[in-house]
């Protein structure tokens, strides 16, 4: 089924919504503690728990009005729901810390099966919005591979070694920021390996 257009901020707002009332949520709520059942929880596990549905609904909202969910959204999804399910499970939020370990691993690990077999799975995903050569491609896939078992790494040790706090602000921005930060160096690939016939 081909992705209906809908407005490009409404787009936007469904799908880093969630992780921008997430991260205020955060804010409101780190100092706070909650006892839900007899249970008590942290700020950031209730917070978690109400990323998780919230995730999910702007996903099912994002696929009602496109028609059309990528791979790395249901990835995204499935391991949200998975990581952030067992987090407030068993009030234990390492599980959703881990999440974006997880994600990255899965990346990463994708695009090396995909170089393994000699193709580039970014072309598919990606070929729309920057047509490249081949070899372009490869290239980049390769880049684009280190640079999400980096991204693992880093998250790793983060959430290992540093305060929540520092994790949720890594986690909200800096993520973010890199990953904006890999696609503007590469701006020499894109002008070399460029797809002029397209």
């Amino acid at each position: 089924m081909a992705e209906k257009k809908i407005n490009p901020m409404l787009k936007t707002g469904l799908e880093m919504g969630p992780i921008v009332v997430f991260f205020a949520a955060y804010l409101w709520l780190r100092e706070k503690t909650f006892v839900i059942g007899g249970t008590e929880y942290e700020g950031f596990i209730v917070v978690t728990a109400m990323f998780v549905p919230l995730m999910i609904l702007s996903s099912l909202a994002l696929w009602k009005l496109t028609g059309k969910l990528s791979k790395m959204q249901i990835a995204t999804l499935v391991l949200v729901v998975i990581f952030g399910g067992l987090s407030v499970w068993l009030n234990d939020d390492r599980f959703f810390k881990m999440k974006p370990t997880m994600i990255y691993l899965l990346f990463g690990g994708m695009l090396g099966i995909g170089l393994l077999r000699g193709q580039s799975y970014l072309k598919y995903v990606m070929e729309e919005m920057l047509p490249l050569k081949q070899e372009g491609w490869m290239i980049l896939t390769r880049r684009l591979m280190m640079f999400f078992f980096g991204l693992a790494v880093l998250n790793e040790a983060i959430w290992r070694t540093q305060t929540t706090d520092t994790w949720v602000y890594f986690k909200t921005f800096g993520l973010t920021a890199a990953i904006f930060v890999f696609f503007m160096t590469q701006g020499k690939l894109f002008q070399t390996y460029a797809d002029e016939s397209k």
